[in-house]
C-alpha cells in the first residue's frame, strides 16, 4: 500500500510518513504541485494526502485534473485554513476525508486505512462549482472545525439534521449553510419558530387548512410543509412543539406525507427537515413533554453548536467580522485595537454569538475614534443595563439587588413602589419574551397573568416585543 503526501512543512510531514510507516504504509513525500503530478505520471498510489496550501498553488483547486486523471484514488485533505469554506470545497472534491490542523495523527492514520479500503468503489461525484468567501459561519477554533466537518458532510444527502446549542449560538445560520451549500440551494428556505405559533394554531401553520376547517378558514392555506417544497423546512425551538403537533409531525416524517387540517388529501412531501432546540431533550422526553420516537426520526444527523465559552479564542475573529458587517450596512467603518480583542475575549457572553454581534454593533455606533480601544469597551461594558453586572460570573441574589437599587437609585417619596415594580419587570419581561421569541402569548402564560395586562404593562415600560422576535 502506497501514499503520496504533499506537505510543505516538514515537521508536519514527518509526523505523518514516520506514524503511516509504521502501519505499514509506503509513503512518497513532495512538497509541491509540479512534484504531486511528476509522481502521479509515473506510477499508481493507494491514497493521497495533500495539503491545500503549497508553494506553487491550491491543493483543493487542482485536483480536479487529479480526478480526471484518476476518478478512483482515495484524497485526504489537510489544512490550516480552518474555514467552512474549506471545508466545503473539499467535500465538493469528492475527498474521502477532511482534517483541519492541527488534527490527531492516530485518526488521520485509520482514516488512509479506510480510504485506501475504497479503492475501486464509487467515489461522490463532484460538480465544479467554486464555493466563494463569505460563508455565514466563522471560527477557527476545533470546536468550530467539528461543526464546518459535519455540515460538509450533510451537504450531498437529504438527511434529518437536528442541530442543537444554547440560544444566540447561530443555529439558524448553520441551517441557512447547509441549504445554500446543499442540493436543495435552488429551493426555498422556510424557517418556522416553532415556540412562537400559538398551540391551537400551530398545526395550520405547518399542514395547513382546507376552506372551512375551523371558524376563519375562509380559505385553503398551504402550510410551511408545501411551501418550502423542494427546499428546506427549518423547524426551531422544536422541544416547544405541543404535543399533538409532535404526533402529526412524526407521521408526516414516517410517510412522507401531510394532510392539510380539514381535508382528506395526502400531499407528498418533497422537503429536506432541519430542527433545532436550546433544550436538553432527553429530560423533555422523561417528563412526557416529548416524544421518544419523534426525537429519533429527528436526531438521525445531530449537529452540536458550542456556547461561545467553550471557543473564546473566536472571539477575536467574530468581533473584526462584526465590524466588517456593521460597516457593510450603513455604520460607521471602525477597528478593533488589539487590547480591545483581548478584553472582549475575556469577557462571559450568556447570549453568545448574538449577544457580541449586538455589543460589537453598538460599539460601531456610538465609538467615538475610529479605532475601538480597551477604554471604549469598558465604558460600553459598564454602560450596559445592570451597571456591568452582566457580564459577571456570579449575580447578586435578588435581596441584595434591591438594596443595592435603594442606595444607588432612590425615587422620590410616594414612588418607590412604583419604581421598584417597573426595575423588576423590565428585566422579567425581557428575559421572558426572549424565551418565547417574542410571542406574548406564550410569555403570559409562563409569566402566569393575563395577555391583556403583559400588553399594557409593556406599552407602559415603552418595551417593543418584536425586538424580541427569533431573528432579531
Amino acid at each position: 500500500m502506497s501514499v503520496l503526501l504533499v506537505e510543505d512543512d516538514p515537521s508536519i510531514a514527518m509526523v505523518i510518513t514516520a506514524a503511516l510507516e509504521d502501519e505499514g504504509f509506503a509513503v512518497t513525500h513532495c512538497e509541491t504541485l509540479a512534484q504531486r503530478d511528476a509522481y502521479l505520471r509515473e506510477r499508481e498510489f493507494s491514497a493521497l494526502v495533500t495539503d491545500v496550501m503549497l508553494p506553487d498553488g491550491d491543493g483543493i483547486e487542482s485536483l480536479a485534473a487529479v480526478r480526471r486523471d484518476q476518478p478512483d484514488l482515495p484524497v485526504v485533505i489537510l489544512s490550516a485554513q480552518n474555514t467552512l469554506d474549506t471545508a466545503v470545497r473539499a467535500s465538493d472534491t469528492g475527498a474521502f476525508e477532511y482534517f483541519p490542523k492541527p488534527f490527531d495523527i492516530d485518526e488521520l492514520v485509520r482514516t488512509v486505512r479506510q480510504a485506501v479500503g475504497t479503492r475501486g468503489m464509487e467515489m461522490a461525484s463532484s460538480d465544479d462549482e467554486q464555493l466563494g468567501d463569505g460563508m455565514p459561519l466563522v471560527g477557527r477554533s476545533q470546536a468550530m472545525q467539528a461543526v464546518f466537518r459535519m455540515i460538509s458532510r450533510v451537504l450531498r444527502n437529504d438527511l434529518t439534521v437536528l442541530i442543537l446549542g444554547e440560544s444566540g449560538t447561530g443555529k439558524e445560520l448553520v441551517a441557512e449553510a447547509i441549504h445554500e451549500l446543499g442540493n436543495r440551494r435552488t429551493g426555498p428556505f422556510i424557517a418556522v419558530n416553532t415556540a412562537a405559533i400559538p398551540g391551537e394554531l400551530i398545526e395550520s401553520e405547518l399542514f395547513g387548512h382546507e376552506k372551512g376547517a375551523f371558524t376563519g378558514a375562509v380559505a385553503r392555506h398551504t402550510g410551511k410543509f408545501e411551501q418550502a417544497a423542494g427546499g428546506t423546512l427549518f423547524l426551531d425551538e422544536i422541544g416547544d412543539m405541543p404535543m399533538q403537533a409532535q404526533t402529526r409531525l412524526l407521521r408526516a416524517l414516517q410517510s412522507g406525507t401531510i394532510r392539510r387540517v380539514g381535508g382528506r388529501e395526502e400531499v407528498r412531501l418533497d422537503v429536506r427537515i432541519i430542527a433545532a432546540t436550546n433544550k436538553d431533550l432527553k429530560p423533555q422526553i422523561a417528563a412526557g413533554l416529548f416524544r421518544e420516537d419523534l426525537f429519533y426520526r429527528l436526531n438521525v444527523v445531530p449537529i452540536r453548536m458550542p456556547p461561545l465559552r467553550e471557543r473564546p479564542e473566536d472571539i477575536e475573529t467574530l468581533a473584526r467580522h462584526f465590524l466588517n458587517l456593521a460597516a457593510g450596512e450603513g455604520l460607521p467603518r471602525r477597528t478593533l485595537a488589539n487590547d480591545a480583542a483581548d478584553l472582549l475575549s475575556r469577557q462571559v457572553w450568556p447570549g453568545n454569538v448574538r449577544e457580541l454581534r449586538n455589543f460589537v454593533y453598538r460599539l460601531a455606533l456610538l465609538a467615538r475614534d475610529n479605532q475601538i480601544d480597551a477604554a471604549t469597551v469598558t465604558d460600553m461594558i459598564e454602560a450596559e443595563p445592570g451597571d456591568g453586572d452582566l457580564h459577571s460570573d456570579q449575580a447578586a441574589d435578588l435581596d441584595s439587588a434591591v438594596r443595592h437599587w435603594l442606595d444607588t437609585s432612590m425615587p422620590p417619596p410616594g414612588t418607590i413602589h412604583a419604581e421598584a415594580v417597573a426595575a423588576l419587570e423590565r428585566p422579567l419581561f425581557a428575559a421572558v419574551l426572549r424565551q418565547t421569541g417574542g410571542n406574548q402569548l406564550r410569555a403570559a402564560n409562563l409569566l402566569g397573568i393575563n395577555r391583556n395586562t403583559l400588553r399594557k404593562r409593556l406599552s407602559d415600560l415603552d418595551i417593543d416585543p418584536d425586538g424580541f422576535s427569533a431573528r432579531n
